[in-house]
């Protein structure tokens, strides 16, 4: 099992899964998030692994972000409303198990999916996502892309750290791509 949490919530609910479950669990945590505030249920909470959230409901692009990248979709998304494009943001939560009926479902009502992490794009989660999607919904699919980390070590300075990671700066520009605008 691999979780990947993006909310204080989500922390929460997936680490108690984790430790009330009986098999090893993998807890990928971003440290960009670690000062993230929300609101957090009080008393037992627990969060089914293998089950998305769906952030934003939309109709254009289906973004599947991961971790610290959700933050980032759903910023991006709030500034291409004003332009009239309606992005669905999904948060995997888990990636393994994955949900890929949430985002299957998704893709085909939009058309378009683009995956948002903010690890190296070869070999990432995102490339996993496109994959298992286009084995089953190949013929509703207009256009896939990937925003990731360029195929170089990560750097120690923040100022290149910041250069290096994707942000909705990247995540605008490519909707915009797969939209052709």
């Amino acid at each position: 099992m691999i979780a990947t949490p993006s909310t204080p919530a989500d922390a929460k609910g997936l680490l108690k899964t984790a430790i009330r479950g009986s098999n090893p669990v993998l807890f990928v945590e971003s440290a960009a998030l670690y000062a993230t505030k929300g609101e957090v249920p009080e008393g037992e909470f627990l969060i089914p692994f293998g089950e998305a959230d769906v952030k934003l409901k939309g109709k254009d692009v289906t973004v599947v972000a991961v971790s610290r990248m959700v933050k980032e979709a759903i910023a991006a998304a709030d500034s291409l409303s004003s332009e009239g494009i309606s992005i669905e943001v999904i948060d995997p939560r888990t990636l393994v198990p994955l949900d890929m009926e949430t985002i299957v479902s998704s893709v085909k009502k939009t058309g378009r999916l683009i995956t948002a992490e903010d690890c190296v794009k070869t070999a990432g989660i995102g490339a996993e996502i496109i994959t298992r999607t286009m084995e089953v919904a190949m013929g509703h699919i207009e256009d896939v892309q990937r925003v990731a980390c360029p195929d170089v070590p990560a750097p120690f300075s923040p100022p290149l750290q910041e250069a290096y990671m994707p942000g909705r700066r990247a995540i605008v520009e490519t909707v915009k791509k797969v939209l052709n605008r």
